[in-house]
């Protein structure tokens, strides 16, 4: 069937895994970052802020690690090579985001059910807000080693650069990290604008703290696309030449980088535009996109490479049969995610503002 279609499903797969990325990142991350503006809640209305925090994000927030998990069920299911040099040549960063994934999740729930205003709740509220805050960074130093070039291999696929030097001695995973704790706070505080409802004064808070969250996001990017000139070689040549030798000279792939930044700078520009005229229902809109556009720029210009600069699509693929069984399964599978999906954000999310 793809054959004939002439579609190559090892690169059909990994538009899927791409776009269940960027959708973690704008539903999961905006998980994280509501758990960062629970740590940073002050003022008169902080006690209201974290209960605004947790009613947003109390009925989705395990759902909304479904992406994730399809992404490492596609990586292991359909590019072995890919997934065991990943999995080995940053176990560490892995395993602490893992950790730090499940430590937030017991936190969050255990803090909901413990008795208000008690020892216990604060502890576990801390401990929700502080996973909340190093766990997005631990997600963007692994965007970050993966893109490097840093993880090298050899003939037969093991891991040769050790299992530091990736991501624990140069910068650039590390402010791809700081990028990425940016972001998810930008988008918890857009959406947090929204499901303020009637509150302006709860809404004006929020507000406040996506402009600053766009401002950091805006700095992190620059530094990081500054530091790619020598720590992600491929990061600088698809994403930050194309801006300082313009389109004159550029190949088409330069060209279409060039799109991607103008359509990611009309988007952050309307976000902070739709910010300052409280106009929170555009906003919501702009943010994601604008994230959504960030990371599809960092997918482009890693592609077709799963890690850089060692381990490609094509070459980490699975066999054909496999990418087949795989492709119906997920078309069968989407059948019953998809209106699922639809009816929970529905269900709960369909009028923010009925609970004031």
């Amino acid at each position: 069937m793809f054959e004939a279609l002439r579609i190559d499903p090892a690169t059909l797969i990994a538009v899927v895994i791409a776009v269940a990325l960027v959708l973690y990142a704008l539903s999961g991350g905006a998980d994280y970052g509501g758990g960062v503006w629970d740590l940073f809640a002050r003022g008169p209305r902080k006690v209201a802020q974290r209960a605004l925090i947790e009613r947003a994000i109390g009925p989705i927030w395990e759902a909304n690690h479904v992406w994730l998990i399809l992404v490492v069920v596609l990586l292991f299911a359909c590019f072995p090579r890919g997934y065991a040099v990943l999995s080995t040549a940053l176990h560490i960063p892995l395993t602490l985001a893992l950790l730090g994934i499940v430590a937030r999740g017991t936190a969050f729930t255990f803090r909901h059910y413990d008795l208000r205003g008690s020892a216990h709740e604060r502890r576990w509220g801390l401990v929700f807000s502080i996973a909340s805050l190093v766990t997005p960074i631990l997600l963007g130093v692994i965007v970050g080693s993966v893109a490097s070039g840093g993880i090298r291999v050899d003939a037969r696929g093991a891991v040769t650069s050790g299992f530091l030097s990736p991501w624990a001695t140069t910068v650039f995973p590390w402010l791809v990290g700081l990028l990425t704790l940016s972001l998810f706070a930008l988008l918890a505080a857009v959406y947090l604008c929204v499901e303020a409802g009637d509150d302006r004064a709860l809404a004006a808070d929020f507000r406040r703290r996506a402009l600053i969250s766009m401002g950091a996001s805006t700095f992190f990017a620059a530094a990081a696309l500054a530091a790619s000139e020598h720590g992600a070689p491929r990061i600088w040549t698809s994403l930050a030449v194309p801006l300082v030798r313009g389109t004159d000279v550029a190949p088409p792939a330069m060209q279409l980088a060039l799109v991607v930044h103008v359509a990611t700078g009309v988007c952050a520009l309307l976000t902070i535009a739709a910010l300052l005229s409280q106009r929170d229902r555009i906003a919501r809109l702009a943010a994601p996109a604008f994230v959504g556009l960030v990371v599809l720029g960092w997918m482009a210009a890693q592609y077709p490479l799963i890690i850089t600069p060692d381990v490609g699509i094509g070459a980490s693929a699975a066999p054909q049969s496999v990418l087949h069984a795989v492709l119906y399964a997920l078309a069968g599978g989407s059948l019953l995610l998809a209106p699922s999906l639809v009816y929970l954000f529905r269900l709960f999310k369909g009028r923010p503002s009925a609970a004031h």
